[in-house]
């Protein structure tokens, strides 16, 4: 045994090693000071020398909120670029400023919050800024690569630990607190677990964060696959922290349970380790945490579980070993290596979609730049704080000359009229500092405050030109002539305050209503009617406005002195080339809290984007936004996208433009060409409404893994051999054009005759490579078997089903140059053995109508009609055996089961007429029935019954 002096415990011994440290420590806890560790903000331990610790430190795609950072591309650029060793040197730089940032706020913290792995199923999700991509293997290689860059590579102490968001099936904010996420056992284990699951095995992940949302009827923050499935994959310890506010919801929002303590007892059993709730005061879940056990509902050993597993994230971090820790001294911030970085993920994100030879620019073209994102550099919820900015008008008068290049926003410039015959007017503010919201930091941007050292909007006899941009649905920005956003404070007056719209509820935007001869001006923060004062513009008092009769509010008249479109035809018509810049702010109409309601392009940047090509057809769409568009672009010269792409994004733009860069971003969701095409927002069975580029059956506006070069490359020499439980693939790729350029080959797989729905292709592999002109390469690729098998509802595992699988290389996953076809051995598919073990509701081969809903509110699942459906339920090739006699149901509620085999008649009625027992309160139903041989069994379920299984005897 080794001898420890008495002043040193074992906890402080590094050579001994965490587990045996961590029992040590733990053991010396009270279990008042284990309880206070369950908090986000867990105190310090004096006695033992234990500094304060916090969970979450926002680092998405740089460091967030705490002030002034590097800020790289947003994640959905980063999955743009398909390149995991662009994306790895990414999280490694981000971590090394986070240590570098500590060392000088300790309020920055190493427990990070990043990456987010939800898949992109749906564009109009208004978090999709936040992840990678749609395909569960794309996603999982660039969030590998992030959490190694963020974990570093010290074999034994983590430079930060990555925390993967957000778990699980969560791509609506419209409810996103109540919704529940219907997910069969397909796309669970086919698709969205699969993000999660490939990340985590590849061994750089802390912990994950539980999403708002239910699935399949139960908060994620009680989920059984916390337990069955996350904590499977890895032997190392997971800390499981909950999204803010999600334990109070269990409760205010969702109602789930009745009490809190029943509530956070629950979370904690099923595998939460750290609250966030109630901000930095911890004595909220303290309390409920202390009641919680004093009721018997937790022991000790269950605290000890989830303090142990903060103990080890805290170990590996180096916090007890300060003299050890390899990155105790970071100081690289802010670096020269740091700004290139910034700028070549910037160039690597970017997508050209079309081109008709108009790009790349000659040195001596005549550019005419306009857009409302020309000269722009936007920043997201969980950006950090601009240290350095490039705009793409920027970009381009460093690249091109300002000589050459014209511009015009495409603003509507306009003055509000009051009933009184005056202007609304900004004052001066001459000595006012300018400020950059978020510039000091803050551990929650929420609680920032707008400024009121400014004075308030007057009005006078001439006013104020506004710049008024119209980010659709009705949501608009007023701008004043100094570039300050008009702005509401906690006071209620208006202001020209706000560098940029921004902040948790963005204070900045407006909707002009019809009223009268003129408009009211609706403060959307508030959500109150402006007004006009003797001391000042400001918004009705909220006790005084009738929102049905506004009788306080101003009434004002809409002057327009230019629109929009007129700006822009007056400096397009001599120029060479036009650029639109279009996009959307990020913190408008599509965010965290609001979903998009459609893919068009807003109505205002329709307009000046069709204003600049009847004047030129020589006009080329830049789009910047967040998430796809769907926009005609037949007409245009080219059309490149790119995610807000940080503060390199205006060079990196200007680069390809010039042809300095060949472009080779990719898209990594589907582009589709209209709304028509989208299924609903809430429907999560990818594989029954045919969503992604896995199943979507129509024609897209651009396909899953587009995008184009200036250069051209050829595939050739395609080969594949199986052995060793793998496919092992390679060819080779050729550069054809005149310029080095990088290319993405791109590998997938599809079954050719399966036996029930499977992927129409699906991506397996995929890698960057740059070639010179004429340069060649052999790209090899080791594809385990297990990525062609599907999971088998009637076994309740994967199957690899044998037969032929096509292997197909290309450039998308539409432009398939080569392609093969293997012949793999595996397991024949077998009839269901319903006599042995019946069907589960939920392991159904086909539905219409029918949610997934829990069975008991820590386990299993049942299944339901829709509300005001009829549901329809298949379960192909079930086997009778040599006759059955009698069937039964395990159903709760009241309603009734109709079965029928092959689309007969009904054979059988199972009904509960009426019902007073709870959702959870089970009956078994029994009925005749007479069958034998195999037959597709179908279910019809009406009213609000829950039906969990059915067996058949005899």
């Amino acid at each position: 045994m080794t001898a420890h002096p008495p002043h040193t415990p074992p906890f402080r011994d590094p050579h001994m090693p965490f587990a045996k440290r961590i029992d040590d420590l733990l053991s010396r806890l009270t279990l008042d000071e284990k309880i206070g560790f369950l908090h986000q903000f867990a105190p310090a331990v004096e006695r033992l020398g234990i500094a304060e610790f916090r969970t979450g430190q926002e680092a998405l795609h740089g460091v967030a909120w705490m002030g002034p950072a590097t800020v790289f591309p947003q994640a959905v650029g980063l999955g743009a670029t398909w390149n995991t060793e662009l994306v790895r040197r990414v999280g490694e730089a981000v971590s090394k400023e986070v240590r570098a940032m500590r060392a000088h706020d300790e309020r920055v913290g190493l427990n990070v919050w990043a990456p987010t792995v939800n898949l992109l199923r749906h564009p109009l999700w208004g978090r999709n800024e936040e992840g990678y991509s749609e395909d569960p293997k794309l996603t999982s290689a660039i969030a590998t690569a992030y959490t190694h860059g963020l974990r570093g590579d010290h074999p034994t102490y983590w430079r930060t630990a990555p925390v993967l968001k957000h778990w699980l099936a969560h791509n609506n904010e419209t409810d996103r607190a109540t919704a529940s996420s219907s997910v069969r056992p397909r796309v669970l284990h086919e698709y969205d677990l699969r993000a999660f699951r490939e990340t985590v095995e590849a061994g750089a992940v802390a912990g994950v964060m539980p999403a708002y949302n239910l699935v399949n009827g139960r908060p994620n923050h009680v989920s059984p696959y916390l337990r069955e499935h996350l904590r499977a994959w890895t032997e190392e310890e997971l800390l499981v922290c909950s999204d803010a506010g999600a334990p109070s919801n269990l409760v205010d929002h969702e109602h789930y349970f009745d009490t809190h303590e029943e509530a956070t007892a629950a979370s904690l059993k099923a595998g939460v380790d750290s609250f966030t709730d109630h901000g930095t005061d911890s004595s909220q879940m303290v309390g409920r945490i202390q009641r919680a056990y004093d009721q018997g509902l937790l022991t000790e050993a269950d605290i000890d579980t989830a303090v142990r597993r903060q103990l080890s994230v805290r170990f590996r971090l180096g916090e007890f070993d300060p003299h050890h820790d390899p990155h105790a001294d970071a100081k690289d911030f802010d670096t020269p290596a740091h700004r290139a970085l910034a700028q070549e993920a910037a160039e690597q994100a970017i997508v050209l979609l079309r081109n008709d030879g108009v790009l790349p620019l000659a040195p001596d073209t005549r550019i005419a730049v306009v857009g409302l994102l020309a000269d722009e550099c936007k920043l997201d919820w969980y950006s950090g704080t601009l240290i350095h900015r490039s705009t793409p008008l920027e970009g381009l008068y460093e690249r091109f000359g300002a000589e050459r290049v014209e511009f015009a926003e495409g603003v509507d410039r306009v003055r509000l009229k009051t009933s009184a015959g005056t202007f609304l007017h900004v004052p001066d503010a001459d000595g006012s500092a300018d400020e950059v919201r978020g510039a000091e930091g803050a551990l929650d941007p929420a609680l920032l405050a707008g400024r009121t050292d400014l004075p308030p909007l007057t009005t006078d006899a001439t006013g104020t030109e506004f710049a008024l941009i119209d980010w659709d649905e009705g949501v608009l920005t007023l701008r004043a002539p100094d570039g300050r956003y008009l702005s509401v404070a906690e006071d209620g007056y208006l202001r020209a305050s706000a560098d940029q719209p921004g902040g948790w509820v963005v204070q900045e935007t407006f909707r002009l209503e019809p009223h009268g001869d003129g408009h009211l001006l609706r403060h959307l923060g508030t959500g109150r009617h402006v007004t006009v004062a003797a001391d000042g513009v400001k918004v009705a008092d909220e006790n005084n406005e009738n929102p049905a009769n506004p009788e306080n509010a101003e009434t004002l008249e809409l002057i327009i002195v230019e629109r929009g479109e007129d700006a822009v035809t007056r400096v397009t018509s001599e120029a060479d080339v036009v650029l639109v810049v279009a996009g959307n702010d990020p913190h408008i109409n599509g965010r965290e809290t609001e979903d998009r309601v459609s893919l068009r392009l807003p109505a205002h940047q329709e307009r000046l984007l069709r204003a600049a090509r009847a004047t030129n057809p020589r006009t080329v769409l830049a789009l910047v936004s967040a998430y796809p568009y769907a926009v005609d672009t037949s007409a245009l010269a080219a059309t490149l996208w790119t995610a807000h792409g940080g503060q390199a994004a205006g060079t990196a733009l200007a680069r390809v433009l010039a042809g300095d860069v060949s472009p080779a971003g990719r898209l990594p969701q589907t582009w589709y060409e209209s709304d028509a095409d989208l299924p609903g927002l809430l429907d999560y069975d990818v594989i029954g409404s045919r969503q992604t580029y896995l199943y979507f059956e129509g024609t897209p506006l651009f396909p899953f893994g587009h995008g184009l070069s200036y250069a051209s490359f050829s595939y050739g020499d395609l080969n594949v051999r199986i052995d060793d439980g793998a496919a092992h693939v390679s060819f080779t790729i050729t550069n054809t054009g005149d310029v080095t350029a990088d290319e993405v080959a791109q590998l997938y797989t599809r079954a050719v005759d399966p036996a029930l729905p499977r992927p129409r292709r699906e991506l397996v592999a995929h890698r960057r490579v740059t070639l010179a002109p004429g340069a060649r390469e052999e790209l090899t690729f080791e594809v385990p078997l297990r990525a062609f098998e599907f999971w088998d509802v009637t076994q309740g595992r994967p199957r690899l089903e044998p037969g032929p699988y096509d292997l197909l290389a290309g450039a998308s996953s539409e432009d398939i140059r080569l392609r093969t076809t293997v012949l793999l051995d595996g397991e024949p598919a077998a009839p269901r053995p319903v006599l042995q073990r019946g069907l589960e509701g939920a392991d159904f081969d086909e539905q219409s109508g029918v949610e997934i809903v829990d069975r008991t509110k820590t386990a299993g699942d049942a299944v339901t009609a829709a509300q005001g459906r009829t549901g329809e339920l298949v379960y192909r090739d079930c086997d009778f055996g040599d006759g059955v006699t009698e069937v039964t149901a395990l159903v709760s509620g009241e309603g009734a089961v109709e079965l029928s085999l092959d689309r007969g008649t009904v054979l059988a009625v199972l009904e509960v007429e009426e019902s007073d027992s709870g959702p959870y309160d089970y009956t078994t139903l029994g009925a005749g029935i007479v069958a034998e041989g195999v037959h597709d069994v179908h279910l019809r379920l009406r009213g609000p019954l829950r039906l969990a299984h059915v067996g058949f005897s005899g």
